[in-house]
Protein backbone atom coordinates (compact mmCIF):
# COMPACT_ATOMS: atom_id res chain seq x y z
CA UNK A 1 0.00 0.00 0.00
CA UNK A 2 1.43 3.34 -0.95
CA UNK A 3 1.27 6.64 0.94
CA UNK A 4 -1.90 7.97 -0.72
CA UNK A 5 -3.75 4.65 -0.46
CA UNK A 6 -2.87 4.45 3.24
CA UNK A 7 -4.78 7.65 4.03
CA UNK A 8 -7.88 6.38 2.22
CA UNK A 9 -7.67 2.97 3.92
CA UNK A 10 -7.47 4.34 7.48
CA UNK A 11 -10.08 7.07 7.05
CA UNK A 12 -13.08 4.96 8.23
CA UNK A 13 -11.30 4.07 11.49
CA UNK A 14 -10.96 7.67 12.80
CA UNK A 15 -7.47 6.96 14.10
CA UNK A 16 -5.43 9.42 16.11
CA UNK A 17 -2.37 9.75 13.87
CA UNK A 18 -0.13 12.59 12.83
CA UNK A 19 -2.18 14.94 10.64
CA UNK A 20 -1.70 14.27 6.93
CA UNK A 21 -0.71 17.86 6.18
CA UNK A 22 2.05 17.62 8.79
CA UNK A 23 3.34 14.39 7.22
CA UNK A 24 3.16 15.91 3.73
CA UNK A 25 5.12 18.93 4.94
CA UNK A 26 7.86 16.73 6.45
CA UNK A 27 8.21 14.86 3.15
CA UNK A 28 8.20 18.05 1.04
CA UNK A 29 10.80 19.76 3.25
CA UNK A 30 13.07 16.72 3.11
CA UNK A 31 12.89 16.24 6.89
CA UNK A 32 11.79 12.62 6.34
CA UNK A 33 11.57 10.14 3.50
CA UNK A 34 8.11 9.14 2.30
CA UNK A 35 8.84 5.44 2.97
CA UNK A 36 9.93 6.19 6.54
CA UNK A 37 6.83 8.28 7.25
CA UNK A 38 4.62 5.55 5.79
CA UNK A 39 6.32 2.86 7.89
CA UNK A 40 5.75 4.84 11.09
CA UNK A 41 2.14 5.60 10.17
CA UNK A 42 1.45 1.93 9.43
CA UNK A 43 2.95 0.94 12.80
CA UNK A 44 0.82 3.53 14.60
CA UNK A 45 -2.33 2.45 12.73
CA UNK A 46 -1.70 -1.25 13.44
CA UNK A 47 -1.14 -0.51 17.11
CA UNK A 48 -4.27 1.62 17.46
CA UNK A 49 -6.56 -0.70 15.49
CA UNK A 50 -5.30 -3.68 17.51
CA UNK A 51 -6.11 -1.85 20.74
CA UNK A 52 -9.57 -0.83 19.46
CA UNK A 53 -10.37 -4.42 18.50
CA UNK A 54 -8.88 -5.92 21.69
CA UNK A 55 -6.33 -7.93 19.70
CA UNK A 56 -3.23 -9.31 21.34
CA UNK A 57 0.11 -10.04 19.72
CA UNK A 58 0.86 -13.64 18.88
CA UNK A 59 4.33 -15.04 19.45
CA UNK A 60 6.51 -14.70 16.37
CA UNK A 61 7.70 -18.30 16.57
CA UNK A 62 5.46 -21.17 17.54
CA UNK A 63 6.21 -23.11 20.65
CA UNK A 64 8.23 -26.18 19.91
CA UNK A 65 7.59 -29.50 21.54
CA UNK A 66 10.53 -31.80 22.09
CA UNK A 67 9.70 -35.38 21.28
CA UNK A 68 11.79 -38.33 22.22
CA UNK A 69 12.91 -40.25 19.16
CA UNK A 70 12.72 -44.05 19.22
Amino acid sequence: MDYIAFWYAVEPFNLVLQPRDHCDEQIENGAAEKDDVLAVLKYMARDEISAMQGLKRKPVTPWLQLVESH
